[in-house]
């Protein structure tokens, strides 16, 4: 901004981070980006890993929340597909259908696993833990 002959340097404001949402689920997919966005978060979210997969190129995620149960590719292949492509993203499962397989499964890939229905507090500090923020200072921090 200029005030005279003085320019004032507007400091850039860093990038909200980008969060995925992958859930079949309307209700949840659209509770779940309310959440996020009230949170300070930008949202994408997707009704399937395929449809995921085919936006992940147009708009990149720096954390994914995802279901363990999807019609058509679930999530722990959908984790499994991204690491073989070299693609590292964060990931916290979710699921109503809670087994000690999949638990381990999500557990040995060093992701969080959460119970739906998902308490929003846990999510959000998750989210932080992974994206290595502090969730009571705020998203962007």
């Amino acid at each position: 901004m200029v005030i005279g002959n003085h320019t004032e340097a507007r400091a850039p404001h860093p990038a909200r981070p980008v969060i995925g949402v992958v859930d079949d689920d309307p209700s949840v997919r659209k509770a779940l980006a309310r959440l996020l966005r009230s949170a300070g978060f930008d949202v994408v979210a997707h009704a399937s890993a395929v449809e995921f997969l085919v936006g992940l190129h147009q708009r990149p995620v720096e954390c994914l929340v995802l279901d363990v149960h999807l019609e058509g590719m679930g999530g722990l292949d959908l984790h499994a597909y991204l690491v073989d492509a070299g693609i590292r993203i964060p990931i916290v499962f979710i699921t109503a259908h809670d087994d000690p397989a999949t638990r381990l499964r999500a557990e040995q890939a060093h992701q969080i696993y959460l119970r739906k229905p998902v308490d929003g507090t846990e999510l959000l500090d998750a989210i932080a833990s992974l994206l290595g923020r502090n969730h009571s200072a705020g998203a962007g921090s």
